[in-house]
């Protein structure tokens, strides 16, 4: 995390994406459903994995004109076999396979539409087909399918955070509130019909986190407090609440809270939080614009 704060200015936009990036890495990545990967990264390798490897060209990572006209030929193959029997799924995952592989994203969208349409119960597809409209700037399409999603699966976390930063990125900071409060309700709501519906303190976790990015610290305090109150062995909102204390100055305080998180974490957290603990204070990094 270290290089992640050195080189920044202190202006108020270089502040709100340090703090930003800190809460995304540091408990975004720690909670338990994290995000799906973008394009190219986790989850579409794992799409890939039975796949055979692809051939490249020495030292240029790009697909050799034989890999690709192989995976052209199997692409029409897929296409032939759907034009006859649309809902082939054989043929659905395997057009998007290979279409992947050749880094075709908006070829991806067709099979993807089709599958998170047989597969509603399936969130996967359709966070994969939000991603991949977002990839080609169809903001309404990615929104809608988020929406989707979180129609037969509320409280889908991916989702949810897939439309907050479909509102943060247009500039519409009161819209992405409003949707988490509103989440947040409809949330609290369900646990109390049935404890444990729902996982409230992502979901304030991810308020918290919007909050911070525009630098309304009290209001990212409050949220972090409530999730405490909620289950004081959870790491994360202790956590959280120590990086924006440690952003606004307040070093003697964070360091009692990270020290806390660490002592509530898993093992295999409690190193990564130290060394958050350990980072300078962002608002003290040297600028590299000087």
């Amino acid at each position: 995390m270290t290089s992640e704060f050195k080189g920044y200015c202190v202006s108020k936009k270089r502040i709100n994406w340090i703090v930003y990036l800190m809460l995304v890495v540091a408990i975004t990545a720690l909670v338990g459903s994290s995000m799906i990967p973008v394009f190219g990264n986790a989850l579409m390798a794992k799409q890939l994995a039975n796949r055979p490897a692809q051939t490249t060209a020495a030292g240029t990572g790009t697909l050799t004109d034989s890999r690709r006209g192989e995976l052209a030929s199997q692409a029409r193959g897929y296409e032939l076999v759907l034009e006859r029997e649309p809902e082939n799924q054989t043929a659905l995952r395997g057009l998007l396979e290979v279409r992947l592989e050749l880094h075709d994203i908006p070829g991806t969208i067709a099979p993807l539409t089709k599958l998170a349409e047989l597969h509603p119960e399936e969130a996967n597809y359709g966070l994969l087909l939000a991603q991949a409209q977002e990839y080609i700037g169809d903001r309404q399409g990615a929104s809608n399918a988020y929406q989707k999603v979180l129609d037969a699966h509320p409280g889908q976390m991916n989702a949810l955070q897939g439309l907050v930063n479909l509102r943060l990125s247009a500039g519409d900071f009161k819209g992405a509130i409003e949707l988490l409060e509103d989440s947040l309700k409809q949330a609290t709501q369900a646990n109390q019909l049935q404890p444990g519906t729902a996982d409230t303190i992502s979901i304030e976790l991810l308020l918290g986190r919007v909050y911070a990015s525009e630098q309304r610290y009290p209001e990212a305090i409050a949220v972090y407090d409530q999730a405490i109150e909620e289950d004081r062995n959870d790491f994360r909102p202790v956590l959280a609440k120590a990086i924006v204390l440690k952003t606004q100055g307040k070093t003697d305080e964070a360091q009692l809270l990270f020290s806390q998180a660490a002592s509530l974490a898993p093992a295999r957290y409690q190193e990564q939080i130290n060394q958050l603990a350990a980072e300078s204070d962002p608002s003290t990094a040297e600028t590299s614009e000087q």
